[in-house]
């Protein structure tokens, strides 16, 4: 058993004073506010529930820096994370993921959802163990210490009218196909993972869809959703419907479904998601460096839809952002302030139930003892108010995480220590001359 107390917490009843916690196999066991000190282990500033980070792509990493030269559009970047993918196997991607997965946590994040569809060796064929690239993830979220939901990804064919036999993929999208979907589902059941995905409408023939949804049987589901207008038209000019109404057809959107981006939606798109229960995942930073556009995360939250964040590609690990960032871009919508309050951010940051974790996200006796300090005393936090902590805060004033009870991140450092030489040595290799 351990107690830790805090000056301040937000706890689900909203912020209060002098919090002890205590810990006893990865839960808390209470929380008590308006306690003195005594002889628990201070933490620094205002503590929070642990930050779930509902989508990444981990090899994305290895781009940030290197896409912003010449502009481009979101097509000519994918041709760069199509190289980088080439060029990782089981011992890279570990790696390089792991160094990942650890700048996550000193972020504050403590469950991480990996969107994996980088199966097979760059030949497009299986290694010894078909499952070879997820038990490498499985191993650097562990080593990392963050919990890890590992979504296996349905990835078939090129785009629309495609049968999903892979003769239409090119020579990177081979590594991403299994062949068909019952090859997939079926190495699947014998993989680690513990969710699945449809990597998208264009990817995953009409037919193979209600496979991967029985395939998930209760489990997260995840699906990029309408990120590009040019997917939206394709998907009309092909089946008549949106992408949001195909998967609907299909049996895909349900509760334990999270739509990915969600950008491009029409009003009816929007019900959709709301009557069935699906949940919604922005990606702020991502989509403003990609150029994809603003989401329409007021409509989807009125419309009963949860919301959730992920850091997706990467270009800033910094989740505080992305929550602060779901607020600025509805100013810059819609020339309104106060879209969300904190609160409501708040609970767009701590989504673990995206990631199969009903049971983390709140400082509560009885969840997962997950709990991320800020630091109040920064240049950037000094003299805000402790409820508003994620309208002034960075990353860079994460001090303590605790994942499932285990200290990852202490005074602002890993446990695996020099998580920027760590990325180094996993990255520079990947953009070495051939």
């Amino acid at each position: 058993m351990t107690a830790y107390w805090a000056e301040h917490a937000l706890l689900p009843g909203g912020v209060a004073a002098g919090v002890t916690f205590v810990v006893e196999d990865g839960r808390f066991t209470a929380v008590t506010a308006a306690t003195p000190a005594g002889a628990a282990l201070r933490l620094p500033g205002v503590v929070l529930p642990g930050f779930a980070n509902a989508h990444s792509h981990a090899f994305h990493r290895a781009l940030r820096g290197r896409t912003h030269d010449g502009g481009g559009t979101f097509w000519t970047w994918r041709d760069r994370m199509y190289a980088v993918a080439a060029r990782l196997n089981p011992d890279t991607y570990l790696a390089l993921a792991r160094a990942a997965y650890a700048e996550m946590a000193l972020a504050g994040v403590t469950a991480v959802g990996e969107f994996h569809y980088l199966h097979h060796d760059r030949a497009g064929r299986p290694y010894a163990d078909p499952n070879a690239m997820g038990h490498a993830l499985r191993q650097a979220a562990a080593d990392a210490g963050v919990r890890l939901t590992l979504l296996d990804t349905c990835y078939l064919a090129g785009g629309f009218g495609r049968d999903g036999s892979g003769a239409d993929l090119d020579d990177v999208q081979c590594r991403y196909s299994d062949g068909d979907v019952d090859a997939w589902a079926a190495r699947v059941a014998h993989g680690p993972a513990n969710g699945v995905a449809v990597h998208s409408v264009r990817a995953v023939p009409r037919t193979a869809l209600s496979t991967v949804a029985a395939v998930a049987a209760g489990r997260p589901l995840h699906v990029h959703l309408s990120e590009q207008p040019a997917e939206n038209e394709a998907c009309l000019a092909h089946h008549g419907l949106t992408p949001t109404g195909l998967l609907a057809a299909e049996g895909v959107l349900a509760a334990t479904t999270t739509a990915v981006h969600a950008t491009h939606l029409t009003g009816d798109d929007v019900a959709l998601l709301g009557t069935t229960g699906t949940g919604a995942c922005f990606c702020p930073t991502t989509e403003r460096d990609l150029a994809d556009g603003i989401g329409p995360a007021r409509a989807l939250h009125d419309a009963g839809v949860a919301l959730s964040l992920g850091s997706d590609q990467h270009a800033v690990v910094d989740l505080i952002e992305e929550a602060r960032a779901l607020e600025m871009h509805e100013r810059l919508a819609t020339g309104e302030r106060g879209r969300f309050t904190p609160p409501q951010l708040l609970a767009a940051l701590t989504a673990h139930t995206a990631l199969g974790h009903p049971d983390a996200g709140r400082l509560l006796t009885g969840a997962r003892a997950d709990l991320v300090a800020v630091r109040t005393d920064t240049v950037r936090t000094a003299g805000a108010d402790p409820a508003q902590i994620l309208l002034a805060a960075t990353a860079a004033d994460v001090d303590t995480v605790l994942v499932d009870g285990a200290l990852v991140v202490s005074g602002g450092r890993h446990r695996l220590g020099d998580v920027g030489g760590m990325l180094r040595s996993a990255i520079a290799p990947l953009w070495e001359p051939v």
